[in-house]
């Protein structure tokens, strides 16, 4: 086991067998005292309590470095909904956008409410198939949430490529615990309270230096401002250079977890998590084969097993922490989460 991980532990306080990060993760207790001390300096009217601007753009160059692109290439907002209806609005009436079947409606709702696109479904495994001279764009997810598959991202940015569309990828439930590459893409998104372990309320865009002049900043507040300070009342003077100009207004409290939170994840190393992560789902997948469970393949740290949804409410009554998604029961390992977990998750299946 990688001493960095077994040191991280003393980080959390949980109390459960948790086994639910694709729905939320645990705070690390240096997060939750971050939000204390915002949250009792903003209760006694300090000016600390206003919040930090400097632990926001930490926090966003903790989050370029985890996904290997330049900062400038990252906005911070609120939820992915948010940024990927920018992306939605930059299209013109009547394009083509292609998504995978099933994906989460996050990735897919702010196409479709248009009314005026053609959005288009297809098999996550033969999505690169899919693509064709028509498609303006490609928005799927890295990971499903439903049920852990990885998409073939390589296969996929060929055919746009190829065909000329952009692409945008939902990292949501992959960044955190599998090592992901922003760089490639027109645009990222990433919600910062599953793998991220932070609180709702922190998401991050990448917008390619190509790319941004495809976006207009809807929402842009006196923050997306070059000098915000110098924005605050009437038209800004000038739109901040690069993709803070798409930033919405913080929200400190998550962001000040946020900082703590990618702080841990940096000192522990995204490859050392995912070596973690996914032996323990490993380790899982192979006890059910022995219980006669079969669930989705793959080597996700994501584990979805169809059939066993209803197990749910009594693993929770017993202390043990799932989700219940398209009818499976599903089971997500992080690196607070120990082999004695799945074998007590297991122990109850049986």
């Amino acid at each position: 086991m990688d001493l960095l991980v077994e040191a991280a532990r003393a980080e959390f306080a949980h109390s459960t067998t948790y086994l639910n990060t694709a729905n939320c993760g645990v705070l690390p207790r240096s997060a939750v005292a971050a939000v204390r001390e915002l949250a009792e300096a903003a209760g006694a009217g300090l000016p600390a309590g206003f919040g930090d601007f400097d632990r926001v753009d930490r926090a966003r160059a903790a989050f370029a470095r985890l996904v290997g692109v330049g900062v400038d290439r990252v906005a911070i907002g609120s939820g992915v909904a948010t940024h990927v209806g920018l992306v939605s609005a930059s299209l013109p009436s009547g394009a083509e956008v292609l998504c995978p079947e099933g994906d989460f409606a996050s990735v897919i709702n702010p196409f479709v409410v248009r009314g005026d696109l053609k959005v288009r479904f297809a098999p996550l495994e033969s999505l690169a198939e899919a693509v064709g001279p028509d498609t303006a764009l490609v928005s799927l997810s890295a990971v499903q949430s439903a049920d852990g598959r990885t998409a073939d991202l390589a296969a996929v940015r060929a055919a746009t490529t190829a065909h000329g569309a952009r692409m945008l990828v939902d990292a949501t439930q992959a960044a955190g615990w599998l090592p992901f590459d922003a760089s490639p893409y027109e645009y990222t998104v990433t919600a910062g309270y599953k793998w991220l372990l932070g609180s709702r309320g922190a998401s991050y865009l990448t917008v390619s230096e190509e790319a941004q002049h495809t976006l207009t900043p809807l929402h842009a507040g006196w923050v997306a401002a070059e000098s915000k300070w110098d924005a605050t009342y009437g038209p800004m003077p000038q739109l901040a250079y690069g993709a803070r100009r798409f930033d919405e207004s913080p929200t400190f409290l998550a962001y000040h977890a946020a900082e703590a939170s990618l702080a841990l994840l940096e000192r522990i190393g995204i490859e050392a998590v995912h070596a973690h992560d996914t032996a323990l789902a490993a380790r899982y997948r192979a006890g059910l084969a022995r219980l006669g469970h079969e669930p989705v393949p793959g080597e996700s740290a994501i584990v979805s097993v169809p059939g066993l949804a209803d197990r749910q409410p009594a693993l929770l009554a017993a202390g043990i922490a799932t989700s219940a998604r398209a009818g499976a029961l599903r089971a997500s390992f992080h690196l607070y989460a120990t082999e004695s977990d799945v074998d007590r998750l297991l122990d109850a299946l049986a």
